[in-house]
């Protein structure tokens, strides 16, 4: 055989194979926790959502029982306690009883059926005058609903709130002059 019609074979050396698998290392290691920032900041936003959703179905209840909060608990250890929260209350509200859910929440919704909790404080005033810290005229500053938990790492107080004048956000305001 001549080195005419020999061809000449090119491979990769271990190398340069070493150096390849690295630089994709460093980049998959540089890249992974912008991804998380994404999908927790995503899951975050399902969250504000899931609080709107649900504070369309509390206006649906306010407008049933003539603008009075219902009188629920906080929440509930097991989903196998009859008490009145928020999950077994607003649920015939609910376009769909996912709202109830976190999509950040691991634990929580599936052992208490919501991963929100409900501002005992305001139980059975009217709508009209709501009271909580003397916040009577502030309705945006009054928490209706909460995350349980701090379930967004990337949010700077963690938590979700959904306020009396039906804005969610992830900023607490009650504590601070607007």
């Amino acid at each position: 055989m001549s080195d005419e019609s020999r061809q000449a074979v090119r491979a990769f050396t271990l190398m340069e194979l070493v150096v390849v698998v690295a630089v994709i290392a460093v980049l998959a290691a540089i890249l992974l926790p912008a991804f998380q920032r994404v999908l927790g900041s995503g899951r975050a936003t399902a969250c504000v959502s899931n609080l709107r959703q649900l504070s369309v179905a509390l206006n649906t209840y306010l407008a049933d029982n003539n603008n009075m909060m219902p009188i629920l608990k906080a929440g509930r250890e097991k989903l196998t306690d009859e008490v009145p929260v928020i999950d077994n209350t607003l649920d015939k509200y609910a376009p769909d009883k996912a709202v109830f859910t976190c999509p950040a929440d691991s634990r929580f919704a599936a052992a208490t059926g919501t991963s929100y909790f409900w501002n005992v404080a305001i139980n059975g005033q009217a709508l009209g005058s709501l009271n909580f810290m003397g916040l009577v005229d502030q309705h945006s500053r009054i928490p209706i609903l909460g995350d349980k938990e701090g379930f967004h790492p990337y949010l700077k107080n963690k938590v979700n709130i959904l306020y009396a004048d039906g804005h969610a956000s992830k900023d607490i305001k009650f504590f601070t002059a607007e």
